[in-house]
């Protein structure tokens, strides 16, 4: 038995669509014990809507075994002036978190996708005001840095380069509060008390997922869905402990490599 990090988009759905045997995968994997944690980097849809959204698909779950970027924001800020440029699905999710317009401790940057909103969110002036207000020595904070994201039409521009550009103009470092961040891990793990010694991600992601949880000492499967490349895995210095074809024959592989 293992505590098991599942990411969400790109192993268990593609833009909201469910990837073939990924509910029952999820079941055998509880039926033979393992403790698992569904852990997200996913910006556009609050935490309610995406364990409703996956149960919808099949996938038995409760919304306090979701682990998203708003947790973490919320666990970092709590108490803090921030402006938030996030999509407005996640405000309820940040509760706890002072948000404001001027005069701020910190700018919280979110996920892009291609809804209109994502036009006004990132728009110039908001921008600018962010700006503004890092020049006046805000922190800049950020959900996640995803260069981009993997949609059934093909890859797609993420919130990445709004943070780099930000950097870039006030001349600061933003601090990463989701996935490959060690606290994000350091979290899930406490909610599973688990050591990372003896917990597996699996993700999508090389940079994200399987740099993060090898940062922490964990294991990590990456699985050829969602944003997988094989020229990625092919040039990449960092080598997954296992890739498998989908979370479909994660089981299996487990069960093999486990025993």
């Amino acid at each position: 038995m293992a505590a098991i990090l599942l990411d969400v988009d790109g192993v268990l759905h593609v833009s909201g669509q469910p990837l073939p045997g990924a509910a029952d995968a999820v079941r055998r994997l509880r039926d033979a014990g393992h403790r698992l944690r569904f852990v997200t980097n996913t910006t556009t849809r609050s935490k309610s809507d995406l364990a409703a959204a996956l149960e919808s698909s099949g996938i038995d779950l409760e919304v306090g075994e979701v682990q998203t970027t708003a947790d973490a924001a919320v666990e970092a800020l709590r108490g803090r002036r921030v402006l938030a440029l996030v999509m407005h699905a996640l405000v309820g999710d940040l509760e706890g978190i002072d948000l404001v317009g001027d005069n701020v401790d910190a700018v919280l940057i979110g996920g892009a996708d291609e809804s209109p909103e994502t036009n006004l969110v990132f728009s110039y002036m908001n921008l600018a005001r962010a700006f503004a207000e890092l020049e006046l020595g805000a922190d800049l904070y950020c959900l996640h840095r995803n260069r981009w994201w993997q949609t059934q039409r093909g890859p797609l521009l993420d919130s990445g380069c709004y943070v780099a550009g930000l950097e870039y103009a006030a001349q600061t470092e933003a601090t990463v509060l989701g996935k490959p961040s060690p606290a994000y891990f350091d979290a899930a793990c406490r909610a599973l008390d688990a050591e990372p010694s003896m917990t597996w991600m699996v993700g999508d992601d090389l940079e994200t997922d399987v740099v993060g949880a090898h940062g922490v000492g964990m294991h990590a499967v990456l699985v050829r869905t969602g944003k997988f490349r094989p020229d990625a895995v092919e040039t990449s210095r960092v080598t997954p402990d296992g890739i498998v074809s989908s979370i479909a024959q994660l089981p299996e592989w487990l069960e093999e490599h486990l025993a």
